[in-house]
């Protein structure tokens, strides 16, 4: 009988620790790390001259095609202007369609310089290389020029339906 006495004591025994072993409150080590960001410095662009002979060609290549829009449609401008109130299908009215279907042409030469833009902000940000500040605003000012284009073509448009 005395045996049975001492089993539950040794199975209690197993369960007990030493008073002295408490978990510490202090911060772990994880804890006293940071999740903050490391400052980065922002990557400045060095100049390329090959880089701002082929903007400056581009640039050179949407001023063109922008004074050829205008002056294509100042033409659309007097053709709409004679052929407001004839009937649709009029050998006037035809003349003014046409007139905005050449417009619409010369919008082709902008869109393909803005797309060869992209392309250039595209093959740095590829090769890892910060944004080119004059790629960047030749892009602003060729995205300006479209919607001028844009603008002005939507307004010949109607004024000949109307």
């Amino acid at each position: 009988m005395r045996s049975l006495f001492f089993v539950p004591v040794i199975i209690l025994a197993g369960c007990t620790q030493a008073t002295t072993r408490y978990p510490s409150l202090l911060p772990r080590p994880v804890e006293q790390t940071g999740f903050t960001e490391p400052v980065r410095p922002i990557p400045v662009a060095t100049p390329d001259a090959a880089l701002d002979a082929r903007i400056a060609e581009i640039i050179t290549t949407l001023d063109a095609a922008n004074t050829r829009f205008t002056a294509a449609a100042r033409d659309a401008e007097a053709k709409i202007a004679v052929a407001r109130g004839v009937p649709e299908g009029s050998e006037r009215w035809l003349d003014a369609q046409a007139a905005l279907s050449v417009l619409d042409g010369f919008r082709a030469p902008l869109a393909n310089a803005i797309a060869d833009l992209e392309e250039l902000a595209i093959e740095r940000g590829k090769a890892g290389q910060p944004p080119y500040p004059a790629v960047d605003s030749a892009i602003t000012a060729a995205e300006a020029m479209q919607a001028a284009q844009e603008d002005r073509a939507k307004g010949l448009e109607a004024a000949l339906a109307g």
